[in-house]
């Protein structure tokens, strides 16, 4: 296991053992993390992906290098999802927070 999946991983125990609500899931064959069975974070190719909301603007935030989650070859990105590689990991946390709070508000 690489530095990246074990930082989601801990993120993700984090998470889990703090919220009775959250769980470890699946999000298109990649480890991800859950409320109610809904996945609001997932770790993929070194990088994790967060439901953030149309809203959300990643340089409020210091980040300067993401992507739209896009895994359709012919669907245009899915709106709200934000990839965020590891040079942000510094982020990952709070993120993932982020998405989870906005899931249940």
């Amino acid at each position: 296991m690489d530095r990246e999946e074990q930082l989601f991983r801990m993120i993700c125990d984090k998470l889990v053992q703090k919220h009775d609500y959250v769980a470890p899931g699946k999000m298109m064959s990649s480890p991800g993390i859950t409320i109610r069975k809904k996945v609001f974070a997932f770790y993929h190719k070194q990088q994790m992906i967060f439901k953030l909301g149309k809203q959300f603007e990643p340089a409020s935030h210091g980040i300067d290098n993401f992507s739209l989650l896009s895994p359709f070859k012919t669907k245009p990105p899915l709106a709200g999802w934000f990839c965020i590689p590891f040079e942000h990991s510094d982020k990952w946390e709070a993120l993932a927070e982020q998405a989870r709070k906005r899931m249940v508000d």
